[in-house]
């Protein structure tokens, strides 16, 4: 023990590393369908190899929690702003009153229990389950001009309430989402999903990890024209005109491939490459002639394309009218495979609406797409890379917008740099959505930056809490657990009324969806998810978890300036 204390204190980074490693390798263990989490499994083991006592530069904290916070911001950028118009107003003000009333559960707590700034922040944190609180709480309660001891003391009691309230805090939503709404309504999730799906004409199952859909909907198909086909005769403009979900892709005279385009006559004898979905492409030979099996040797390029929608004439449009205002030289030849909104995939239904900054999964030729991409927004490509310039320019302004301060009650209060990044990568998050030409950043480099930078924050926390942590958890933590488990019920409960009654959400599956949205309770939504075996909920989910994301985050500077009391020394 005595040469990991030596190795420990001569280097805490080492520590640092461990903590995360045991820390998410304790948080994939499974109690039925409960998973603890790597963060909260980071700031668990971090209590414990804390109590070593390891000294961490808090610099290293802060940078880490800078980096999640922009790339929480730049990825929830173009759906927040775009979740601020009239469309979607009732769901943004669920998720906001969600938000409001989460907040005054832990205010109330606070002065009920006289809980000081730090352990009431600690309390949002994981009763709300948001861990970016633990950031922006702290930041707050280092700038409040106390002494060193004493902002340790409440700094540490942000863990410590995260830490006793989180388990809850994440099973609680999966309870009232899953079984007790759906149960007090008489719903059933599945069915519900299924009718909201028929309704929107269509909808495909959410698929676990490591699976995939084998029943592909866009196929090619070989077909030999001969005198009984319809096509012989027609230009290529018009086949694709009579089959306006297919294409041709190739066509080949004397077994040879040759140039075409849109005038170029079909004979018989001519061998046709056509791309379609399954459906179309089952009537096809009644048009061509008989399907024939590929030429030996002959090779059809074709492309999954990744499209982020940016053209605003197409925004707040659906799939369906799209397409059929769409002319057929436009669209022939392009199919689209799936959508996606900040990283989920939402059900292809023909009444879908398209929102900017929108994934759009394409199959088709190179050329095609070409055409069509000019129109909606810029590719996704694997080569892309990170602009730096950007980046560099977007957090220097976050860490300048933290230093704002304000005066709240006589407290002067920021919202830190943490805040302040978060606002920063929601500007530029959208502004790479709308002019793609800047502000570059990956989808897998900010995955990483969120997913990194947190558990090195978290870890750093875990550590540097740890002396104080089992003290202030003897002191508070059977009360904290039951406030946390109000935290978590209560405002659930309030939300899913009001929005019920009084702002209209009546679908089943929106109205679950929303309470899961807002809470910013991802556990929560994939078991919702599970219920109802398909992508319904998805699109309630985006809108108000992005704008929860953003107020749930603000709530720690906000806490720490309305609640006055100062820990006990």
């Amino acid at each position: 023990m005595t040469v990991v204390r030596e190795l420990f204190a001569s280097q805490p980074l080492v520590a640092l590393f461990i903590t995360i490693a045991l820390g998410y390798f304790v948080g994939k263990f499974r109690v039925q369908k409960f998973v603890l989490g790597g963060i909260a499994g980071t700031l668990l083991v971090g209590v414990v190899i804390g109590q070593i006592g390891i000294n961490i530069d808090s610099g290293i904290k802060a940078i880490f929690f800078a980096l999640f916070i922009y790339a929480v911001g730049f990825q929830g950028g173009p759906q927040f702003f775009h979740a601020l118009n009239r469309r979607s107003l009732n769901q943004l003000v669920s998720a906001f009153v969600m938000c409001a009333v989460g907040l005054l559960c832990v205010l109330g707590a606070a002065w009920m229990f006289d809980l000081d700034r730090g352990m009431a922040a600690g309390l949002a944190a994981g009763g709300l389950t948001q861990s970016a609180i633990i950031g922006t709480a702290g930041d707050a309660i280092g700038k409040l001009g106390l002494s060193a001891d004493l902002t340790k003391i409440m700094q540490t009691n942000v863990a410590v309430g995260y830490a006793v309230c989180y388990i809850f805090g994440s099973l609680g939503p999966i309870i009232m989402v899953t079984w007790f709404f759906p149960t007090i309504m008489k719903w059933d999730i599945r069915a519900e999903a299924i009718k909201l799906a028929q309704q929107m004409s269509g909808g495909h199952a959410e698929l676990d990890p490591g699976q995939f859909n084998a029943i592909r909907s866009v196929v090619t198909r070989f077909y030999a024209i001969d005198a009984q086909g319809r096509a012989a005769g027609k230009t290529v403009l018009e086949i694709n005109e009579l089959i306006t979900d297919a294409a041709i892709e190739a066509v080949l005279r004397d077994g040879s491939p040759i140039q075409f385009d849109d005038t170029t006559r079909l004979q018989v004898g001519n061998l046709l490459a056509v791309t379609g979905r399954v459906g179309t492409m089952a009537s096809a030979s009644d048009l061509f002639g008989a399907e024939v099996a590929a030429p030996a040797g002959f090779q059809l390029v074709e492309e999954n394309r990744e499209i982020i929608l940016t053209n605003r004439a197409l925004s707040g449009r659906t799939i369906a009218d799209i397409h059929d205002h769409a002319s057929v030289e436009t669209r022939h030849g392009v199919f689209l495979t799936e959508v996606k909104r900040m990283g989920l995939g939402l059900p292809l239904l023909g009444k879908l609406e398209v929102k900017s900054g929108d994934e759009l999964h394409f199959v088709g030729s190179p050329k095609d797409l070409d055409r069509v991409q000019a129109k909606i927004g810029y590719k996704i490509s694997a080569a892309a890379v990170t602009d730096f310039v950007f980046f560099g320019i977007g957090m220097a302004i976050g860490i300048l917008i933290g230093m704002i301060e304000f005066r709240l009650w006589g407290v002067p209060v920021s919202i830190g740099s943490g805040g302040g990044c978060l606002l920063s990568g929601l500007l530029f998050g959208w502004l790479r959505s709308v002019h793609p030409n800047f502000a570059a950043l990956p989808l897998g480099a900010s995955n990483f930056l969120r997913d990194f930078g947190l558990a090195v924050f978290v870890g750093i926390v875990g550590i540097t809490a740890g002396p104080q942590a089992l003290v202030a958890i003897k002191q508070s933590g059977l009360t904290l657990l039951f406030l946390g488990v109000a935290v978590t019920l209560v405002p659930q409960i309030v939300t899913f009324f009001f929005s019920y009654y009084v702002l209209g959400i009546r679908n089943p599956i929106e109205a679950l969806a929303c309470v899961a949205g807002g809470r910013s309770a991802n556990p929560a939504f994939a078991a919702l998810l599970e219920k109802a075996g398909n992508a319904t909920p998805v699109v309630s989910f985006t809108v108000t978890y992005a704008v929860a994301n953003v107020f749930l985050t603000l709530w720690g500077p906000i806490i720490v300036g309305i609640i006055t009391k100062n820990a006990t020394p």
